[in-house]
């Protein structure tokens, strides 16, 4: 998989979601197998440039390249401005989001709401592509709804305009991430155009990966909700791929280690009182469907300190420990744990 002149080791991509992908998780992806890592979309609009949250955005200190920085808005030259500043700032790839549904996003006329107008869309893709000297490749859906699907001409508009590679999220934005992704519309686009196609959506396990690479063509797989709480699901991948045998549940004790160095990085990253409250989320994810996992959690979400919550994640995997050498999933209170694990983040991740 190359996206200009950037030859990933592989063909395995983290997924842009806000609120998610911020620079501790996309190293820890990067170290765990991922080929890439799209950053957080950062806004268009130049007055929130030197917000706190635009800044964190835009900080990838230290990490492995390429680097990747996503943008989103409406405004054909104000994605062009944005992206030379993020250029400025390190970026060796612009990728442009037209693939976000959430409503905050879409009510500003950018994200998967841009599909509704592709005069715009055109527009967009030349201003981005001229402003910069870097690859620029886009992230979208199938299609407003699914009575209007525009992927198809939307993908020739990219190519025509030099858009180096392209990832299509197996939905439409009526969908939202409502029922199954559909991989149809991906492998049409594939045999469409000859720029690299990127498969994304509902990819969350080995096999799944190889189906959808084999049945659309993908040049490679973008992942995204998978990977909260599983940040190695991309070394599972990759060695499955590479020699068609499942990897066994990692040791408890490799990632109780993970896990504290994941916490260790956000607490630096963010600080003592933010660190505390985005890592909770991270932490939901992660004891998802683990013995314990609940009680745990809500004993969790009340520490107000990094070193309670720290000390607290590091003794609960000391007792999976005890019990089991190895991760084991199992099945409680499914809804309480959508609510734990899932709802932490609603209305953030926008994502595959």
């Amino acid at each position: 998989m190359q996206i200009g002149p950037y030859q990933l080791k592989n063909r395995l991509i983290v997924a842009p979601m806000a609120g998610v992908t911020d620079r501790p998780f996309r190293m820890l992806c990067k170290r765990l197998g991922a080929g890439m890592a799209v950053s957080e979309m950062i806004t268009a609009n130049k007055a929130l440039w030197t917000t706190p949250k635009t800044l964190r955005r835009a900080n990838h200190e230290g990490e492995v390249e390429p680097i990747v920085v996503q943008i989103a808005g409406g405004e054909p030259q104000m994605l062009a401005e944005a992206a030379r500043l993020n250029v400025e700032h390190g970026a060796q790839i612009i990728d442009i989001n037209m693939g976000c549904p959430a409503k905050k996003v879409c009510n500003v006329a950018a994200g998967s709401a841009l599909l509704r107008d592709l005069d715009n869309v055109g527009r967009i893709l030349e201003a981005v592509v001229k402003a910069v000297d870097v690859p620029v490749t886009l992230k979208t859906r199938t299609g407003w709804s699914r009575e209007v699907k525009t992927a198809l001409r939307v993908a020739r508009m990219a190519e025509e305009a030099g858009i180096a590679a392209l990832a299509l999220h197996g939905r439409t934005r009526e969908d939202m991430y409502r029922g199954d992704a559909e991989y149809d519309t991906i492998r049409e686009v594939k045999r469409a155009v000859s720029i690299p196609v990127v498969a994304n959506g509902d990819i969350d396990s080995p096999l799944k990966a190889k189906h959808v690479l084999d049945y659309t063509g993908a040049d490679a797989i973008m992942i995204g909700r998978a990977a909260q709480g599983r940040p190695w699901i991309f070394r599972e991948i990759q060695h499955y791929l590479e020699t068609g045998e499942l990897l066994p549940p990692p040791t408890v004790g490799e990632i109780r280690e993970l896990m504290l160095g994941h916490l260790d990085e956000l607490y630096g990253f963010y600080g003592e009182y933010s660190g505390c409250r985005i890592a909770r989320k991270h932490i939901a994810w992660y004891t998802k469907g683990l013995a314990g996992g609940n009680a745990f959690r809500q004993q969790m979400y009340r520490l107000e300190s990094t070193d309670e919550q720290r000390r607290a994640v590091g003794e609960y995997f000391s007792r999976l420990g005890d019990a089991g050498d190895r991760l084991s999933y199992v099945v409680e209170d499914e809804d309480k744990l959508d609510r734990d694990g899932d709802a932490v983040a609603e209305g953030e991740a926008c994502g595959g």
